[in-house]
Order: structure tokens, then C-alpha cells, then sequence
């Protein structure tokens, strides 16, 4: 969260937040004076996040079942955008990040946390820099320390000119 400068205050969209890890973390981070919007397809997913969200008393937690080329977040709603372990199941990647990048405020950044790999849970690291260029991203920075294994990254991208 440090490096997508995630703070007190700052609005932030999950994409592909499965069972919400990423989106409860956010939100204790942010305080309810942000929203967290959660977003998936899988509204059996969103169900779960809505009800945890309620009984952790986290009113910050906004739920939204995004369709596979659009997350449907409000326009410059967020500060920070993270998929994590998400990029590799788009199908339809380039229009997803082109109405994303329509949700994010000047300055938002995106981070993308995902496995190398060649279709099966992952994904090359090169494929995902191409692509999210495609729709309008500049690599800002790349990590390899999520896991010990050095097998996941971790990219951030911001808005291009």
C-alpha cells in the first residue's frame, strides 16, 4: 500500500477482489473518510466482502460487480487502483484498463500483482507491461519481492500523457 501511496484519506479500487483481503486492509488504511470499492464479477464474491465489511464495521466499503471490460467504477473516484492475482483472468484486458483509467483522479497510480507464467495462474510480466501500455499506462516501477520465490511481481503504472 506504501508504494501505490495508499493513505489516510485516499480512495481506492480493488479489481478482481475475490474474497476482499486487498479490500479490508484498504479500507482500515484509508479510514471511513475514503471509499474502497470492491469490485468483481462474482457476485457470490461481493456478497462475502459486503457482509464481512458490515460485521467489521468498515461503512467504507463499497461493492460493485464489475462486467469483464469494465470495473463500472464512478469517473475520478480513486487514488490508487490494485489487481492483485486478477490480470491473468481478464479477458479482456486493454478495454478493462482503458475504463479504469477513466475512474482514476491525476496522480492515481495502478499496481498489478500477478505470477510469470503462461496462461495457467499467471501471466509474463512483459505481456501485461505491452498491454497496459496499450491502454494508456506508463511503467513507473517493478518489484520482484512479493514471495521468496521471485516467480510474482509486483508493477505500478500511471496514467500516460
Amino acid at each position: 500500500m506504501d508504494i501505490l501511496k495508499i493513505k489516510e484519506g485516499s480512495s481506492v479500487a480493488d479489481i478482481g477482489a475475490g474474497s476482499g483481503w486487498f479490500t479490508v486492509r484498504a479500507a482500515r488504511r484509508v479510514g471511513n473518510g475514503a471509499d474502497v470499492y470492491a469490485v468483481d464479477i462474482n457476485r457470490d464474491y461481493l456478497d462475502y466482502i459486503d457482509k464481512r465489511a458490515k460485521r467489521e464495521g468498515l461503512a467504507n466499503v463499497r461493492v460493485i460487480q464489475g462486467k469483464d471490460n469494465d470495473p463500472l467504477l464512478p469517473e475520478k473516484s480513486v487514488d490508487a487502483v490494485q489487481l492483485m492475482k486478477t490480470y491473468h483472468e481478464i479477458a479482456q484486458p486493454i478495454q478493462l484498463l482503458k475504463r479504469t483509467r477513466t475512474a482514476m483522479r491525476a496522480g492515481a497510480l495502478l499496481g498489478i500483482i500477478d505470477r510469470n507464467g503462461n496462461g495457467d495462474h499467471g501471466i509474463d510480466k512483459d505481456v501485461v507491461i505491452k498491454e497496459v501500455a496499450r491502454a494508456g499506462f506508463v511503467l513507473v516501477n517493478q518489484y520482484d519481492f512479493v514471495k521468496p520465490d521471485r516467480a510474482d511481481y509486483f508493477l505500478v503504472f500511471r496514467v500516460g500523457p
